[in-house]
């Protein structure tokens, strides 16, 4: 799978772990910048990697900032992205096969190294489940278009569930 990363300064430890954790298991990584250190500003390495998987150029994409909710924020203002801000294994698998995340956020001031490679190995080994929850992204994706999702006639293979 090919994956990008982006952090702010904050999270430039978490980029440059998880950029060598992945090759090692085979992936291959975009890492789209580093702060080197020195302060820089989340939105512009959030849209680098949210512009990645949007145009395909990766698989999925993984952000780290000092709280995860700037990159969040900022990664979700791209079509088609849906960046899910996580801090365990159930909330990784959840984003996955709920929501079909395509952009983890994580935060290295909440979660340790560790915890975050556990979190990533989580996401990256779930898959998107489907039934009632291909209903609910394609409402994300009219809200995307600007068009109210409880107006939608979307049939799923699954509407009896929650």
């Amino acid at each position: 799978m090919k994956i990008a990363l982006g952090s702010d300064h904050r999270g430039d430890i978490v980029t440059a772990d998880l950029a060598t954790y992945l090759k090692g298991q085979g992936h291959e990584t975009i890492v789209v910048g580093t702060c080197g250190g020195e302060a820089c500003d989340y939105p512009d390495d959030a849209y680098q990697v949210a512009k990645a998987v949007s145009e395909n150029r990766a698989d999925r994409g993984i952000l780290a900032c000092g709280s995860g909710i700037g990159m969040s924020i900022a990664a979700n203002k791209v079509d088609g992205i849906r960046a899910a801000l996580v801090f365990d294994d159930v909330s990784a698998g959840r984003s996955r096969r709920h929501n079909d995340a395509n952009v983890l956020c994580v935060s290295p001031e909440m979660t340790t190294l560790d915890q975050i490679r556990q979190i990533v190995d989580t996401w990256l080994e779930t898959d998107f489940e489907g039934g009632r929850h291909t209903r609910r992204v394609e409402k994300i994706r009219a809200i995307e278009r600007g068009e109210d999702p409880a107006e939608l006639n979307i049939e799923s293979a699954d509407t009896t569930s929650a």
